[in-house]
């Protein structure tokens, strides 16, 4: 997630012929995830095994929610609009073609367990829009880019007076999303694998 802020101009919604370029760009920003590495330990089928997740990922939230992405595509912030999160059984075949590759297969029931146990974490009530993702380019980071992406629905959940809601991988970004009223209310521990992070946010 990147810092800073003013870089509100021209943060537009994306459409589906933006979420290729999209996936592509949040591989190389969660390359480094320790949920990213504990979905696949190797380096050099991780490019592969992030894009299709996070493509699957994207058009997932597109349908149920909105995805806000900096005019060249170095930064975006993917919702889901309140009671919408849920993944359908189409969404979860298309996950799990992430980890279709030969050399992934003999961990992914590890991984799936895990995933499955945040989302059973994830609280029904009240209704609330949920960041599944935010993610900048490495090359584009400390610009107020992921401020500005995140600028659209956190405004919308202050004017309708419903809250907002995110996991965190990331220990380094607790402080940055506290910064936007979040605050911790759960840690998980996933098997075998590191912490992660349930943050909630009230209306401003």
């Amino acid at each position: 997630m990147a810092a800073g802020g003013g870089a509100e101009a021209g943060i537009r919604r994306a459409g589906a012929a933006d979420l290729p370029a999209l996936a592509r760009m949040l591989t190389r920003a969660f390359d480094d995830d320790p949920v990213a590495r504990f979905g696949c330990p190797r380096a050099d089928l991780r490019p592969w095994m992030l894009e299709r997740f996070h493509d699957a990922r994207n058009r997932q939230m597109l349908r149920a929610g909105e995805v806000w992405m900096t005019p060249g595509g170095e930064s975006a912030a993917v919702w889901a609009a309140p009671d919408r999160w849920r993944s359908s059984p189409r969404d979860d075949l298309a996950f799990s073609r992430a980890m279709l590759h030969p050399r992934l297969l003999r961990r992914a029931p590890l991984v799936g367990w895990g995933l499955l146990g945040v989302e059973r974490r994830h609280p029904p009530q009240p209704p609330h829009w949920y960041l599944a993702t935010l993610g900048t380019d490495p090359d584009a980071q400390g610009r107020g880019l992921g401020t500005a992406v995140l600028a659209p629905v956190l405004a919308e959940c202050d004017r309708d007076g419903v809250g907002a809601y995110l996991e965190s991988s990331k220990e380094s970004n607790l402080a940055y999303c506290a910064r936007f009223g979040f605050r911790i209310t759960e840690e998980l521990k996933l098997p075998r694998g590191p912490r992660v992070w349930l943050m909630w946010r009230d209306a401003r």
